[in-house]
């Protein structure tokens, strides 16, 4: 799940829990969970656990100006941090979230340097850091609601789209770290969950662990996707988009022919190309790549968008928008003066979602410049707006696991 779940990027071994691993995706990543108040927390309940990710309008909104209002109490009765900022003044509402809806902004960086919770640690369920080997790492804590709450969400966009199929084995192709003792990487935990949604009839990372740490088999994943192409099964190719860029160039290079990609293959990626942005193609010139040389539609590459800090899925439409779910609210924030802007303009991505419990980052400001747009602007059905990721702003030292991901292709040319 991003998450990036979509996207943790180290697991703590307190979430080895075999119970975070279904059999039955449907009935188990479905199913409904708790708050962790009833009393305390109706409204984010309610908001939880509305099944149609993409659903909008007045009664929707202000089920969501309800829930986070109750997730602010929540924090502010939990975290004397949370509490002094609301208790100061107020920052400017952002249309796009709610007119009377308080968010306080707190940067994504904030959690680099500070280890938050607005639980008791014996209930923390999972722990996530950002990872690399310099720079601050980032330190997140997840209760049981939240981590499976979350996991929720990616299951619905997933039943939304029609990519939770039980009874239809697939092969997978995993762009991310191959699980190893002592190593429990947040996109690892990720892919694997969303290979709950397909039973796997074979599995081929790209990441291989060496005993001491993890080299990019490019051949081993050129052979599968041949090996795959021959084997009538649809394929799923999760991971970092850099990694299957490298894998078609190379394929070209050596003057190898496109494959074939069996009906029903899905591609959905993640993590950007932080590291390798010098090498980095446009969006539609690598969609382009992919159909030509692996058979897929464009309708069927999806890129996704998430983080450690926020954990609430955003994933493409088959127009390749990241329409904001019915759980969440986007605003785009000017970089000097943290006021919102209007559509079209870019600025801080500015993350708003009254799930989370356990640490108190309801209301986060990304260090990602953002444009958003309204619904319309998009030719699918989808009624919520969207929007666009334009880079990382500014310079820093931080990493995450797409840039350290990123280490492991300099050998490549």
């Amino acid at each position: 799940m991003t998450v990036r779940p979509a996207s943790a990027d180290t697991v703590s071994a307190d979430a080895a829990s075999a119970d975070t691993v279904s059999t039955d995706p449907v009935s188990t990543h479905l199913a409904p969970v708790a708050v962790p108040d009833p009393a305390a927390l109706p409204h984010v309940q309610q908001l939880c656990d509305l099944a149609s990710p993409y659903a909008a309008g007045p009664e929707t909104d202000a089920l969501f100006a309800a829930a986070m209002a109750e997730t602010n109490a929540w924090h502010a009765q939990r975290s004397p941090f949370l509490r002094s900022l609301l208790d100061g003044p107020a920052e400017t509402p952002a249309p796009t979230v709610g007119e009377g809806v308080r968010t306080p902004l707190v940067h994504a960086n904030f959690f680099k340097r500070h280890e938050l919770l607005s639980i008791p640690r014996e209930e923390v369920f999972l722990h996530l850091t950002s990872s690399g080997t310099t720079g601050q790492k980032s330190q997140m804590f997840f209760d049981t609601w939240t981590i499976r709450s979350a996991q929720r969400m990616v299951a619905r966009i997933f039943d939304h789209y029609g990519w939770i199929t039980p009874d239809q084995p697939v092969n997978y192709l995993l762009y991310s770290y191959e699980p190893a003792p002592q190593l429990k990487l947040g996109t690892s935990f990720t892919d694997n969950y969303l290979c709950d949604f397909a039973p796997a009839n074979h599995t081929t990372h790209a990441l291989r662990h060496t005993g001491s740490g993890h080299e990019f088999d490019v051949h081993g994943c050129i052979e599968a996707l041949r090996r795959y192409a021959e084997d009538g099964l649809p394929v799923r190719i999760l991971g970092f988009p850099a990694f299957l860029h490298f894998t078609l160039e190379r394929m070209r290079a050596l003057g190898l022919p496109p494959v074939r990609l069996p009906a029903g293959s899905l591609v959905l990626l993640g993590g950007g190309w932080k590291g390798h942005t010098d090498r980095q193609i446009g969006k539609e010139q690598f969609y382009a790549e992919v159909t030509e040389q692996l058979g897929v539609p464009s309708e069927r590459i999806r890129d996704t968008f998430g983080s450690v800090e926020h954990c609430v899925p955003y994933i493409e439409c088959a127009h390749h928008r990241l329409h904001v779910p019915v759980w969440s609210r986007a605003a785009v924030r000017d970089t000097r003066t943290l006021e919102p802007l209007p559509y079209g303009e870019r600025g801080f991505l500015h993350l708003v979602s009254p799930y989370i419990t356990s640490v108190p980052a309801q209301s986060v400001v990304m260090g990602d410049l953002a444009s958003l747009h309204p619904a319309q602007d998009c030719p699918c059905p989808a009624p919520t707006p969207w929007f666009t990721v334009h880079g990382r702003a500014g310079v820093s030292r931080n990493r995450n696991c797409a840039a350290a991901a990123a280490e492991l292709l300099k050998g490549l040319s």
